[in-house]
């Protein structure tokens, strides 16, 4: 789920920092290290503040843990909306439907 939200964003997980810090490639698999990355990322990379509160989640749906709400203001609506896919997901709700609105 957290690499699918990844993925969906995209802008972060372009970033090359990030790939280095998420993905061990052993040559014959690639994986994520999550508990490296959740242990690393908020003193090795520079994010502005929408990729922060969107990695604190995305790490949050991949290795439960604390996140504070309020940065939520921080995600705008495009990583909102793939956050809160992700905790459908996360929550086993594959009915539930999570768009953009056509005001937004």
């Amino acid at each position: 789920m957290a690499v699918a939200a990844l993925v969906e964003e995209g802008d972060v997980l372009a970033r090359e920092d990030v790939r280095d810090l998420l993905v061990v490639d052993t040559g014959a698999v690639a994986s994520c290290d999550w508990p490296r990355f959740e242990a690393r990322y908020r003193n090795s990379l520079v994010l502005d503040a929408g990729e922060r509160a969107f990695l604190d989640f995305v790490v949050a749906v991949s290795f439960p843990r604390l996140v504070p709400l309020w940065q939520v203001e921080h995600l705008g609506v495009r990583r909102l909306v793939v956050v809160l896919r992700a905790l459908a997901a996360l929550a086993g709700a594959d009915t539930v439907t999570v768009s953009v609105g056509a005001g937004a």
